[in-house]
């Protein structure tokens, strides 16, 4: 996206404590971008903003739970009336939560949709009416690749993730010609404490939250719609599936892609 000449540019992010959206705070800080971190850990959020204005960035923290709305609507409120009109918002904040399919129940899928579906969407509505009027702006949703090709056990993560990957893909398109952007990143495996409890595949293998925040950063500054990041398994995985629906499922089973809990 052409960030504003007049001002620093503005960028909303969620989950910003740690992981993903931590390093792509750092990444926005380094361009010039006044980066607003929100999560519910404020010990966190203000040891990265001290890190970010003794680098001399610019930074505001705010506590946020994603699942109050009326706490989504007034932290944006809040912002745009002492900092101006949200430029970049960066919905990033997640809840793994995982179990077999057949016996779960539907309360697990009620508290993911919450974070990861509600949590993003809620925000994003918050924020599209001053991007409307200014006729800019640009909405980065982090999902997972899961959402386009799901794991054994992972079904209420999936499931609200598919939700909101496919609710991008909508929006995006849209939105054309609006002067607003859309993309969506789905990551595979990372390196977070989200999936810290998790030992995966070497085929799978972890990346670490800055490789993800540098492809997250050039999607928007190369306006791309969606990032799968990393490339090469993901993507082969993918195509696997579209050759194929059962060959992608072999693929899961022999490699165990679901991953296994590691003993404390």
């Amino acid at each position: 996206m052409k960030l504003p000449r007049d001002r620093s540019a503005i960028a909303l992010i969620t989950g910003a404590s740690s992981g993903i959206g931590r390093a792509t705070a750092r990444e926005l800080a380094q361009r010039g971008v006044h980066v607003v971190l929100t999560s519910r850990r404020e010990d966190r959020l203000q040891d990265l903003a001290s890190e970010i204005a003794s680098a001399g960035g610019t930074v505001t923290v705010r506590l946020l739970d994603v699942t109050d709305r009326q706490a989504v609507c007034g932290i944006v409120s809040d912002i745009q009336r002492q900092l101006g009109v949200i430029d970049i918002l960066v919905a990033n904040a997640g809840e793994y939560i995982r179990g077999e399919a057949a016996t779960l129940g539907s309360a697990p899928f009620e508290q993911s949709m919450a974070v990861n579906f509600y949590g993003a969407l809620d925000l994003v509505y918050e924020v599209l009416p001053a991007m409307i009027r200014q006729k800019s702006g640009h909405i980065v949703v982090v999902s997972t690749v899961d959402a386009k090709k799901g794991l054994p056990l992972d079904a209420p993560y999936v499931a609200a993730k598919a939700a909101i990957t496919g609710f991008m893909d909508v929006l995006r398109q849209e939105l054309r010609g609006t002067g607003i952007n859309v993309t969506t990143v789905l990551p595979g495996r990372v390196d977070t404490p989200m999936i810290e409890h998790l030992r995966v595949p070497w085929i799978s293998a972890k990346i670490s939250p800055d490789r993800v925040a540098r492809a997250l950063v050039r999607a928007i500054e190369r306006n791309r719609a969606e990032v799968i990041v990393p490339w090469v398994g993901p993507k082969s995985l993918l195509l696997a599936g579209a050759v194929s629906v059962p060959l992608a499922d072999f693929i899961v089973r022999l490699f165990h892609l679901e991953g296994k809990k590691q003993s404390p």
